[in-house]
Order: structure tokens, then C-alpha cells, then sequence
């Protein structure tokens, strides 16, 4: 595993687990259903993750970090409902869409990576 998918996987691994932290938050707080969205969407990043490292081809692995995107950025629009219906603060917004939009670049800037070094070996 290069460095890069090593920050990457790590990131979305505390992405996870803040995730998880704030729908126990949001549960207390009497909120059920964004934060179960959110909660599948913001774990399901680092799973997905993991399997493109155990993809079995350069497209798999594409293929799963894509989907690890389509996640990073579902998680992102349920964030923006919880901060709007005012299940969230701004603080608490900021702080983990942030962590988001790290997680966000290093998906995209992966997948570029790998269909840049494909295309060289064509």
C-alpha cells in the first residue's frame, strides 16, 4: 500500500469513527433518521476503501474508490441537513465536514493517480 492510500484509508477510518460518535450524539438529541443516513454513508467511505485496496484490478480499484466518493459526498449532504435543521451546531459542522472534504480530495486525487498511471502503461 503506497503512502498516499495509507492517509487515505487512516482518514477515512477517523472519519468513521466521528461519524459514529456524532449519531449517538444525534440520537440523544432525539434525531433518528438523517443520522441513520448518515451513519451508513459515512461508514460505508472506509469500507469501501479497504476493498479497493483488495480490488482485483486497476478498474476494481477504481471502481470502489468511486463509490467511497459517491459516500464521502452523501455524507456531506446529510451533514448540510443536520446543520440546517439545527440537529448540529456550526462548530460541530465545520469540524467534521472538514474531516469530510479532506477525505473528499484524497479520494479524488487517488483516483486520478491510478487512471493517470494506467493510461501511461497502455
Amino acid at each position: 500500500m503506497a503512502m498516499r492510500e495509507n492517509i487515505l484509508l487512516a482518514k477515512s477510518i477517523e472519519f468513521a469513527v466521528r461519524i459514529v460518535n456524532l449519531y449517538s450524539i444525534l440520537k440523544g438529541r432525539g434525531e433518528y433518521i438523517m443520522s441513520k443516513q448518515l451513519m451508513r454513508s459515512g461508514t460505508s467511505v472506509g469500507a469501501n476503501i479497504t476493498e479497493a485496496f483488495d480490488g482485483q484490478s486497476d478498474a476494481d480499484f477504481i471502481s470502489k474508490l468511486s463509490i467511497a466518493l459517491k459516500e464521502c459526498k452523501e455524507s456531506r449532504y446529510w451533514l448540510m441537513l443536520l446543520i440546517r435543521t439545527n440537529y448540529i451546531n456550526q462548530g460541530e459542522y465545520d469540524s467534521i465536514d472538514k474531516d469530510a472534504s479532506e477525505v473528499n480530495a484524497l479520494l479524488v486525487s487517488a483516483i486520478k493517480t491510478k487512471k493517470k498511471n494506467i493510461g501511461t502503461r497502455i
